[in-house]
């Protein structure tokens, strides 16, 4: 029944886009934009389509209280320059400033993470502004830090009825642009809100949400208005993989009238999916919502180090994504490829989120004076009181100082210029940017073999390929695969780069899906005797030795089956084998036994019985000699009727080469 109301709001929408383009609608930019493709120290590949409209964002609110800090930004030319300016002249075309309500107890000591409070978004909004750039305002609506984790009210709201809270937020929003439009801030689009799926202002019923929202709408269209202003609202959510959880949100929005412009979504690829589901996102809220979408946060890291003794959000093995190495070029290419992907799908824009919240210095000890006085580290401990369950435990400095497009010392990085390259590319000489380390396991009593290639990233993605490496030969004949161990082997590949291989030797269970835990179980073979099958593959995490599944038995009738693998291509040379096993209810006559068949036709078994709930028996078969690569393997059973049990966890080891 939305078809048709979806339509015609899509329709106003289209209209709305031709009026307005939000941060990027038409203005004289102060700094030129290159016309064709440059050479540069990065490479970046041209955008195909992006228009010069396309919103190219940046969240900066962290940069004042960075300055008080004593924090110094350079140009590429190594000058001392606002940074806001050389934001612009990278080709950012819009600044994202968030505002908090009253971010400071009352001592008057702020809670850190910026301070960010109207008064300090009016100076970076004017600064912005003097330099071409629109902005875009991100109420919070909270004293503090606004997300999925905490959406606390503002001290001042507290114990209001959702009326009056709705009436308090109308007039908050309400003075504050009005202030900032007085100031002479170029503001294009307001936010409502900041990633609210899970409620905003310490409110969590859907329903009082939107009457926040609704409230906030009016009071944005009411001041764009008065002052003959075209602004944009935006509202913001984020956990883009959860596709329904946005879809019901959109749904909400449109149910319960909540009048606004832009869809916003986070999106960090290291968190947040891959760049197809993104698309389909997007997609989905502009075709059956008739919405504009942007992606309003997103970033990545340049180096895996951290630069002010406070630890990284983005930092270990398991964050940096394949294909992006944590360098200046596997950022570029990063946020290149979200740009790209962001714009196919029909996106306004992206905003990148704190690209200059850099170390206020290396030293913790050092740095702590700083973050809490003025506000340049995440959070202060003046912030415990309001938000006692994270600033009341951790507060510190900056995690993100990794991911700025500046280094730790205020140097722009190649990186920045990402933005203004996306429409016409730019080119580098070809040069190694990465070579991923190597993390492999060997069987215990196996040779160890290295790869003779290994992956190269270069700049120029296009050209990344398999290259010979030579590995230390030193270090390769001090590993002693008899026994387990983690060993680091370095090698070099050719050109001259290094590489590192992370061996661990261990006893590797060759078993296939050794207990059960994949859906597809077709490697197993059950046969029994009889008309009915008495086992099933039991998801009871009680039941089973590891995991949530096992091999469970049970029947009215005595029971006599088989449960068994084939493996072949094994390493020729000495193995153990056992499996867990536990059960009850057994009859005189009843017996179980673990068998290992060799491909030769050799077969050992290992009789046991199972005697009651969770006693574990370990049947093992200690030695089996396999000469032809092939071993047959499994439990036979023959047991009486309304006994019971599960078999769990089969491991075969190779355990020596002889």
């Amino acid at each position: 029944m939305k078809k048709t109301s979806r339509a015609i709001a899509f329709v106003f929408s289209c209209l709305a886009l031709v009026a307005s383009s939000g941060c990027s609608q038409k203005k004289t930019r102060l700094f030129t934009m290159p016309n064709a493709s440059v050479q540069d120290s990065i490479v970046v590949e041209p955008v195909q389509g992006i228009q010069d409209s396309f919103i190219r964002g940046m969240d900066a609110s962290s940069v004042l209280s960075e300055e008080k800090s004593g924090v110094k930004f350079y140009n590429f030319a190594g000058q001392e320059q606002d940074v806001l300016k050389t934001f612009a002249e990278a080709g950012i075309n819009c600044i994202r400033l968030r505002v908090w309500n009253d971010p400071f107890d009352k001592d008057g000591n702020g809670y850190g993470g910026g301070n960010n409070d109207l008064a300090t978004a009016i100076e970076l909004g004017k600064r912005a502004t003097a330099y071409g750039m629109k902005v875009c305002i991100d109420f919070h609506y909270s004293d503090f830090w606004a997300d999925p984790k905490r959406q606390h009210a503002p001290k001042a709201w507290s114990g209001m009825d959702i009326d009056t809270k709705a009436q308090a937020l109308a007039d908050f929003t309400e003075k504050s642009l009005t202030e900032l439009l007085k100031a002479g801030v170029d503001v294009s689009m307001v936010q409502i809100g900041n990633e609210i799926n899970y409620g905003m202002a310490g409110e969590t019923k859907v329903i009082n949400v939107m009457q926040l929202l609704r409230a906030g709408s009016s009071a944005v269209r009411k001041i764009a208005k008065e002052k003959k202003k075209d602004i944009q609202i935006a509202v913001h959510y984020t956990q883009i993989s959860d596709e329904g959880m946005i879809d019901r949100a959109a749904a909400s929005l449109e149910n319960l009238e909540v009048d606004y412009d832009i869809f916003g979504l986070s999106f960090y690829p290291f968190w947040d999916g891959n760049f197809a589901n993104m698309q389909n996102v997007v997609r989905h809220l502009k075709e059956d919502y008739g919405k504009r979408v942007m992606l309003v946060e997103t970033s990545y890291c340049y180096t895996a180090e951290d630069g002010d003794g406070f630890s990284n959000s983005v930092s270990g093995k398991g964050d940096i994504l394949e294909g992006y190495p944590a360098t200046i070029q596997g950022q570029t290419s990063l946020i290149r490829d979200v740009f790209a992907y962001a714009n196919e799908a029909g996106a306004e824009g992206v905003f990148y989120w704190e690209g200059s919240w850099i170390p206020v210095g290396k030293n913790k000890e050092e740095n702590k004076p700083l973050w809490e006085k003025y506000g340049s580290g995440w959070a202060s401990s003046y912030a415990a009181d309001y938000d006692p369950d994270d600033a009341g435990l951790y507060y510190g400095g900056s995690s993100w100082d990794n991911q700025a497009f500046f280094d730790f010392e205020g140097y722009p990085l190649a990186s920045i210029n990402v933005f203004k390259y996306l429409k016409h590319g730019s080119t580098a000489p070809l040069a190694v940017d990465d070579v991923p380390d190597i993390s492999l396991k060997c069987d215990v009593g196996t040779p160890l073999k290295l790869p003779e290639t290994t992956l190269v990233l270069y700049n120029d993605r296009s050209k990344n390929r398999q290259v010979p490496v030579v590995w230390n030969k030193e270090e390769v004949v001090a590993i002693d695969t008899s026994k387990g161990g983690d060993y680091e082997i370095n090698g070099t590949v050719e050109g001259g780069a290094n590489v590192k291989a992370h061996v661990e030797v261990v006893l590797l269970n060759h078993v296939l899906n050794p207990s059960f835990e994949d859906e597809d179980t077709s490697v197993w073979k059950i046969t029994f005797k009889g008309d009915k099958n008495p086992t099933d593959f039991q998801k009871k995490a009680d039941d089973a030795h590891s995991g949530n599944t096992a091999l469970h038995f049970w029947s009215e009738k005595e029971m006599d089956f088989t449960i068994e693998q084939e493996l072949t291509g094994l390493e020729n040379g000495i193995y153990q084998l056992y499996a867990f096993a536990q059960g009850g209810d057994m009859k005189k006559g009843a017996y179980m036994e673990l068998f290992a068949k060799t491909g030769a036709g050799n077969e050992q078994t290992a009789s046991f019985m199972v005697t009651t709930w969770t006693d574990w028996k370990k049947p093992m078969i200690p030695t089996i000699k396999i000469t032809d690569g092939k071993l047959t393997f499994g439990i036979r059973a023959k047991v009486n009727e309304k006994s019971w049990g599960t078999f769990d966890d089969f491991t075969l080891n190779r355990i020596s080469a002889h």
